[in-house]
């Protein structure tokens, strides 16, 4: 069974195991490698759990693509008895990461 962590990037949170892929909110400019505590420690059927973080155990990533947009949202608003409406999209920008290591 893999070693699962629960991490934070960026204020939320996520569950993530070795060699996964995820999307964040974008990171900072020139970020190619991401260090992080753990919350929490799934390893088989031991379960740590961090006050607020597990001493000694790191999650390393790799950003594997700086900035991917995600889907286009569309905002419609209209104004009954006005005749009058707007449309507007909205596209979010995520940085994908892969999970290294969980040490």
């Amino acid at each position: 069974m893999t070693k699962k962590a629960v991490i934070r990037v960026g204020g939320k949170q996520f569950v993530v195991a070795e060699k996964e892929t995820l999307l964040v909110d974008l990171l900072p400019e020139g970020t190619k490698e991401l260090k992080t505590d753990a919350l929490l420690v799934i390893d088989g059927d031991k379960t740590t759990v961090g006050t607020p973080t597990v001493k000694g155990v790191v999650v390393t990533a790799k950003v594997t693509e700086p900035e991917v947009k995600g889907d286009k949202i569309r905002v419609i608003r209209y104004k009954s008895k006005k005749r009058v409406n707007t449309q507007t999209g909205h596209r979010q920008k995520y940085s994908k990461l892969e999970i290294v290591t969980i040490k």
